[in-house]
C-alpha cells in the first residue's frame, strides 16, 4: 500500500558535492511531504534521510538517481526501513 510511512536512507556516490546536490534534495521535496535530511560526508558522499509515503520516495529516489545537471550521480546505496516519525520538517545537517 503506497499511503505507509517509511524511512529512506541513501548514500550518493558520485560528483555530488560542490554542485548544489543539497539544495537540489531541498528542492526536491518540495511539496512530495517527505520528512529529514540531507547531508554532505567527509568521504565525498551525499547522505538523504528521508521519511513519508512510498509513493513519494520513490519520487525523490528517481530524482536523486538523476540530481542536479552539474552532478555526476554514479550510484546510490538505498535503505528502506520503517518510519519513526522523529522529523518535523526537511533541513539541511552539518557535513558528517
Amino acid at each position: 500500500m503506497d499511503d505507509i510511512i517509511k524511512r529512506l536512507h541513501t548514500i550518493v556516490h558520485g560528483r555530488v558535492q560542490g554542485v548544489g546536490f543539497r539544495y537540489f534534495v531541498m528542492e526536491s521535496v518540495r511539496g512530495l511531504d517527505i520528512t529529514g535530511w540531507v547531508r554532505n560526508r567527509y568521504d565525498g558522499t551525499v547522505e538523504v534521510m528521508a521519511e513519508g509515503s512510498k509513493s513519494s520516495l520513490d519520487q525523490l529516489l528517481v530524482m536523486l538517481k538523476r540530481g542536479p545537471r552539474s552532478s555526476n550521480v554514479l550510484k546510490v546505496k538505498e535503505d528502506w526501513s520503517q518510519a519513526t516519525g522523529e522529523y518535523s520538517g526537511f533541513s539541511v545537517r552539518r557535513d558528517g
